[in-house]
């Protein structure tokens, strides 16, 4: 791979990293800013409204036969996805709902290996688990329930989420990057509205800082990192994107630290080393070329000389 290209990579990397790491500001905000006890309605303020934006934005309107795909993204990248995410966060501590959902780039690479006979590289296996494991130690207390539901919401919302990331880039749907995210966005949303009516009291009148709260989390934290991370799933492999997901607990932890002053000890700054070292293993092993592409590049260096 060329300079230019690898750097181009590392930018898009970067780029696309910047969605779980504006994801995982969500957790501050909600519990500083937001009324609580309301879920479902978070959620659905945070979609819907952004989806409308960027379908306004975008004006493009999907075809016929583009209707279906597009509804099973929406459902597995928005609607059910943060449906289970919330069941999980109600009935799990956020450790444990953390490190079950950090088994997302192992599910992603299993789904590439059985359905597209992409078999993961070695090194790339190994940081997905050691990411797992990483998250462990940063996030898990000795006295964590282990409620089954719980655990359950919490595997099929990685699940849910692998899917929707590795189909993303299967299918390559033809709309433009702001249309395919307002959509998604947006009929996610009409998903979760359902939910919001029956299971979530009705909003409180809101002071200024609570509608900022919401106007932060639909513009940010669905709207600009919606689009970075569907952007980033154009651009690279699911399995590096879906690694970088990691990125989004370890950011709330660091903000928990600064601005809340949460305690990190020796344990949880190992495994914070070890996600981020996971997360960097993966993309190295990403931007790697396979072995077919290395012979012939060797062959082609051997040429010229």
């Amino acid at each position: 791979m060329s300079a230019r290209l690898m750097a181009s990579r590392w930018s898009d990397v970067l780029l696309t990293a910047l969605a779980p790491a504006i994801w995982g500001s969500t957790y501050i905000v909600t519990t500083q800013l937001l009324p609580p006890d309301r879920p479902f309605t978070a959620a659905l303020l945070r979609v819907l409204p952004a989806g409308l934006l960027l379908i306004l934005a975008g004006r493009h309107l999907p075809q016929r036969g583009e209707w279906g795909r597009l509804l099973v993204l929406s459902a597995l990248n928005i609607g059910v996805f943060q449906a289970l995410l919330f069941v999980a966060a109600y009935r799990l501590p956020g450790g444990l709902a953390a490190v079950l959902g950090a088994t997302q780039p192992l599910l992603v690479m299993g789904l590439a290996w059985g359905l597209d006979s992409r078999r993961p590289a070695r090194v790339a296996a190994w940081a997905g688990i050691a990411g797992v494991a990483g998250m462990a130690a940063l996030l898990l207390s000795p006295g964590a329930v282990w409620d089954g539901v719980g655990m359950l919401a919490a595997l099929g919302g990685a699940v849910a989420m692998a899917c929707g990331t590795y189909l993303t880039r299967r299918w390559r749907p033809s709309a433009p990057l702001a249309a395919l995210t307002g959509w998604q966005l947006a009929l996610g949303g009409l998903m979760l509205a359902p939910l919001a009516w029956v299971l979530d009291p009705a909003l409180p009148a809101l002071g200024a800082m609570q509608w900022l709260g919401y106007g932060y989390l639909c513009l940010f934290g669905a709207l600009l990192a919606y689009l970075l991370w569907f952007r980033g799933l154009a651009r690279l492999s699911p399995v590096a994107v879906s690694s970088l997901g990691l990125l989004s607990p370890l950011t709330a932890v660091l903000l928990g630290w600064l601005l809340l002053g949460q305690a990190l000890g020796p344990l949880q700054l190992a495994g914070l080393a070890t996600v981020l070292a996971s997360v960097l293993a993966v993309q190295r092993s990403m931007a790697a070329p396979p072995p077919a592409e290395k012979q012939i590049m060797a062959g082609a260096a051997r040429a010229r000389s």
